[in-house]
């Protein structure tokens, strides 16, 4: 070895010990750890909500399965957020395009889709069953005239004319059975028709809030307590 390689050496640094290296730091990744589990739980109840919706459509068994159409997307919400909700209306939106077509995924999302996604937003928020029911009542009489529109188109014919035929017919012998020497007015046929449409929204909704009741509990996502009075009239142990 040269004497000007020697002048080099700091004999001080080969006596003492080498500098440990820490290892690097764990890369911080843009996902938070829980997300796989998000999105897989997502995926499940959007598909769920979709195969519901298929088995109803070519296997009816009558209003039992039309009780979980909403259910799925608002167990999405109040389970993981408002995001994740409205992705898993997207995808059973998508999904059920692939399977059965673009329109009757638009008539399962509208209301159903939608319907679920308010249902989670006001039981995540502690909101009491009549808000809930309420928007939702409103939400499902929007979509069931928006239904009788996208049909009408569809079919190229008036499907309300068809309804206002009917409740015509049920008024006519409604006035023929109590005597009177009367003609019901289009307008309040119209308004009598809308008024069903609304009575059965809210009936819907009730049932499902009571199905939404029993399955959060068993799966340890309630919602909030219903109203004294449906508590003493079923006798459940809330």
């Amino acid at each position: 070895m040269s004497n000007s390689e020697n002048d080099g050496v700091n004999w001080v640094d080969l006596d003492s010990d080498p500098p440990t290296q820490r290892p690097d730091p764990p890369i911080q990744t843009s996902l938070p750890p829980q997300t796989p589990l998000v999105m897989v739980e997502t995926a499940f109840l959007a598909s769920a909500a979709s195969l519901i919706w298929l088995i109803n459509y070519y296997f009816p068994l009558g209003p039992l399965l039309r009780l979980f159409f909403p259910i799925p997307i608002a167990l999405i919400y109040l389970r993981r957020g408002q995001r994740a909700a409205w992705m898993g209306a997207l995808v059973s939106g998508l999904l059920l395009s692939i399977l059965m077509g673009p329109t009757r995924s638009i008539l399962y999302v509208i209301p159903y889709g939608l319907m679920g996604v308010q249902l989670g937003f006001v039981w995540r928020r502690g909101g009491s069953w009549y808000l809930s029911m309420f928007l939702g009542t409103v939400l499902g009489t929007v979509g069931f005239l928006f239904r009788f529109w996208l049909l009408s188109i569809l079919i190229g014919e008036n499907l309300w004319l068809y309804v206002i035929n009917q409740v015509t017919t049920w008024a006519n012998w409604i006035v023929m059975r109590l005597g009177l020497l009367t003609q019901p007015e289009r307008f309040w046929i119209e308004m009598g028709a809308i008024a069903l449409l609304v009575l059965n929204s809210a009936i819907y909704l009730f049932t499902v809030h009571l199905v939404a009741l029993l399955m959060g509990d068993r799966l340890k996502t309630p919602i909030p307590r219903p109203p004294q009075w449906v508590q003493v009239l079923f006798e459940y142990d809330y």
